[in-house]
């Protein structure tokens, strides 16, 4: 595969498995907490509409991002980095950030903790915060960055030196970002929410070293197809691996049992037949 071609497959796998580690956010919990089948009843609400409006503002957040980028590709393309020294940019972005998930620099995730403003549930109308809510999130800068992964995805659109490739790179991340709001659709009752959140809470450290293990591999990828020597995948990608599992405590944030007890006062509705 060459490197013009691998840039923008790694651009899309790194967004897609960052988008999926940001639902562990505390952001994305509350979310999960606020917005479905039975919270939305209470609120006399539809939660499929609003879930739509939610995705649908996380693909346009993704994708607003994706033409910021698109115009900094632009550029790339004019300058004329060789396929090689694009790779090698995205390479070293995706290894580094992978050391930086893993804990091992002072520099740790989660960066910009800010949740969104939950007071837009009583004040505005659904498909104002379902929309603005994805909106925000959907751009993956604008509450908590969980990884790094979300900063070498958008490199990678950069990197890409193409406008399509660009935006289709980080529309993927929100739609992928959105669309987490959907595991709260079987919702019927608190209990239910319960469960989903003991579940979900499960998930949260193989989530994270996933995202870790997948920067790394992507790495070892692009350094291969950028030094011409397929030779340099394997023990890097091995290395990639031994250091997710190796990664440090993941520095939260936040109590990840808040989410569930806080959804108990949104709760107070009857089930849903």
């Amino acid at each position: 595969m060459t490197e013009s071609a691998l840039i923008p497959l790694a651009g899309a796998a790194i967004a897609t498995v960052a988008a999926v580690r940001g639902t562990w956010s505390p952001c994305g919990q509350s979310m999960l907490s606020s917005i479905n089948p039975l919270t939305e009843l209470g609120r006399g609400h539809r939660y499929a509409r609003t879930a739509g409006f939610f995705v649908a503002g996380a693909l346009v957040g993704g994708a607003l991002v994706g033409a910021v980028a698109a115009m900094l590709a632009a550029g790339v393309a004019a300058v004329d980095l060789s396929d090689r020294q694009r790779a090698a940019l995205l390479a070293l972005a995706a290894l580094s950030g992978a050391v930086v998930d893993a804990g091992h620099l002072r520099w740790r995730t989660p960066f910009l903790r800010r949740q969104v403003n939950e007071d837009w549930l009583a004040g505005f109308r659904p498909w104002v915060y379902g929309a603005g809510f994805g909106f925000q999130i959907g751009t993956g800068v604008m509450t908590y960055v969980m990884t790094t992964g979300v900063f070498v995805a958008v490199l990678a659109a950069v990197l890409s030196a193409s406008v399509r490739q660009a935006v289709l790179i980080m529309a993927v991340f929100g739609a992928v970002r959105g669309s987490a709001i959907l595991l709260s659709a079987r919702v019927r009752c608190f209990e239910d929410l319960q469960r989903l959140h003991r579940r979900f809470e499960a998930w949260r450290e193989p989530t994270r070293r996933l995202t870790i293990a997948s920067l790394g591999v992507s790495g070892a990828l692009l350094t291969a197809a950028a030094s011409g020597s397929a030779a340099l995948a394997l023990p890097l990608a091995i290395g990639a691996v031994a250091l997710a599992l190796t990664a440090r405590p993941a520095d939260v944030g936040t109590d990840p049992g808040a989410s569930i007890r806080s959804a108990s006062s949104r709760a107070a509705t009857p089930a849903l037949s």
